[in-house]
């Protein structure tokens, strides 16, 4: 959650930079799951912050899509 947070608040989340934070976070499933500790900014991550890891993979699987996709999509505004 704390890293979601941090980039909710950021200007613009480029393709690139999910398809990287992504990566890192897969990368960290795999090393926890093998029981390894995983470190990023500072805070270290082990077996017990595999449920906080598989959120961020969620979450970040689903910005990769929406920004290939072009973005959010928006339904049904009506004109004031």
């Amino acid at each position: 959650m704390y890293l979601r947070a941090y980039f909710f608040r950021m200007a613009g989340i480029t393709a690139a930079k999910a398809e990287e934070m992504l990566a890192l976070f897969l990368d960290a499933a795999t090393k926890v799951a093998a029981n390894q500790q995983w470190t990023y900014q500072g805070r270290i991550y082990t077996r017990a912050n595999l449920a906080e890891i598989q959120s961020s993979i969620e979450f970040w699987d689903t910005q990769c899509k929406r920004l290939a996709r072009g973005g959010i999509r928006v339904r049904g505004v009506m004109p004031l």
